[in-house]
């Protein structure tokens, strides 16, 4: 089986027991303790795409059940690769493929308006009933903030709001701009703790939605609005920008565009803070699976081509800070909530076995990417003028020591 002649060279920790279509089993052992895995594959085409197109063909299999774990699940198996994702890459045709991806990268990521449009709505237009089924009660889709390792996905949330807070240095009635506003959770916890007045923009109509009611719910909708807008078309200037988790969207072609138009949104003594998945390594490709799958136009970008982006914008770097296992740990959580809510979620109209399969493979994978392979979460300050903040970091310390106490601010 070419498959297991492939990976007969790289399986250095762990076990892989191959199980091939017509019954045989090629048993691969590494020279390191690790994860114990049997997977049947059902056909013989599904091994060759997996000795071919492995980024592609295992998320495909997974989830047309061509491919089933027998033994340990999938997390099990996607594990296994990670630890040996060094000697997996080495090869000719992992190669080839990241040197493909890097040439059409600029095709792949090039999101003007209308593409932004479509891009979002595969992914944060599903129904608002099936993030409820894993995310925290805040529904805070990004890395969440552990201070310790082992909080609660609820406390870590909350911790990453107040995090990013801290770095805002936000003052009672500044004008506040969310790119990227999500389900509105951002923007309510500023208006709320700060009395800042918050505008969050976004594109997807099932966010917005979420958004506006929660700000009339809460009765603080004359403080904190959302409007269903690209960012590009947002007028004004605004004290403080945040973005959290929408800069994977832009794409590296129009990273030069974003800082620009964050320069002419940003006052001059404003302050923003980008919160982005990245990588640890020079730029690259999106996973082929994810884009197909998961986040069309979607990639997470090296500081290198983010920074070079700000330079030549002409705005200031006022601090950044690297988070690398955060966003595993969220993930996990995610996951593991996921999974006990799989019979529900399968009754949601439309989620079928094969879509339950499909974001089971998301949420695994990119776990497994944040705890082997190359990505991490950058958070960086961004200010106009030199001076739009303190000589040293003490403040974001001095900022997290308070929190949201009903609404308010008190000491910890």
């Amino acid at each position: 089986m070419l498959l297991a002649q492939i990976l007969a060279r790289l399986v250095g920790e762990g076990q892989l027991t191959i199980i091939d279509e017509t019954g045989r089993s090629h048993r691969l052992v590494g020279s390191k303790a690790g994860p114990t895995v049997t997977l049947s594959i059902h056909d013989w085409w599904t091994g060759i795409r997996l000795a071919l197109r492995p980024r592609l063909a295992l998320g495909e299999a997974y989830m047309d059940g061509r491919l089933t774990v027998e033994q340990g699940d999938l997390y099990d198996l996607l594990d296994l690769l990670g630890r040996n994702i060094a000697a997996v890459e080495s090869t000719s045709t992992m190669r080839w493929s990241y040197r493909t991806q890097r040439w059409l990268r600029l095709l792949e990521q090039n999101n003007p308006v209308g593409r932004a449009r479509k891009n979002v709505a595969h992914h944060y237009d599903l129904r608002g009933e099936l993030y409820d089924f894993f995310l925290d009660r805040d529904r805070q889709y990004s890395c969440a903030y552990f201070r310790v390792g082992n909080e609660s996905l609820e406390t870590a949330q909350a911790d990453k709001k107040r995090h990013i807070a801290a770095k805002l240095l936000l003052k009672p009635g500044q004008e506040v701009l969310d790119i990227g506003s999500g389900w509105g959770g951002m923007g309510l916890y500023l208006a709320r703790a700060f009395d800042v007045d918050v505008t969050g923009v976004t594109l997807s109509r099932e966010q917005h939605g979420v958004a506006s009611r929660r700000a009339l719910d809460e009765g603080v909708a004359d403080h904190v609005r959302f409007k269903l807008v690209d960012y590009r078309e947002e007028p004004g200037r605004y004290d403080r920008i945040v973005s959290v988790g929408m800069f994977e969207h832009v794409g590296s072609a129009r990273y030069l565009e974003y800082f620009t138009k964050v320069k002419h949104l940003l006052a001059d003594d404003g302050v923003m803070l980008l919160h982005s998945i990245g990588r640890m390594e020079p730029p690259g490709g999106t996973n082929t699976w994810l884009r197909k799958y998961i986040f069309p136009g979607g990639y997470t970008p090296a500081l290198s081509e983010v920074l070079a982006a700000i330079e030549k914008a002409g705005l200031w770097v006022t601090d950044i800070e690297v988070l690398r296992l955060h966003y595993a740990e969220t993930l996990r959580q995610w996951r593991e909530r996921f999974l006990a809510n799989r019979d529900q979620i399968k009754q949601l109209a439309g989620y079928d076995d094969r879509f339950c399969r499909m974001w089971e493979f998301y949420l695994a994978g990119c776990e497994v990417a944040f705890r082997y392979m190359n990505q991490m979460v950058f958070q960086i300050q961004i200010a106009r003028r030199q001076n739009a903040v303190p000589l040293t970091r003490d403040y974001m310390a001095s900022g997290e020591r308070l929190k949201n106490v009903s609404g308010s601010l008190a000491a910890e």
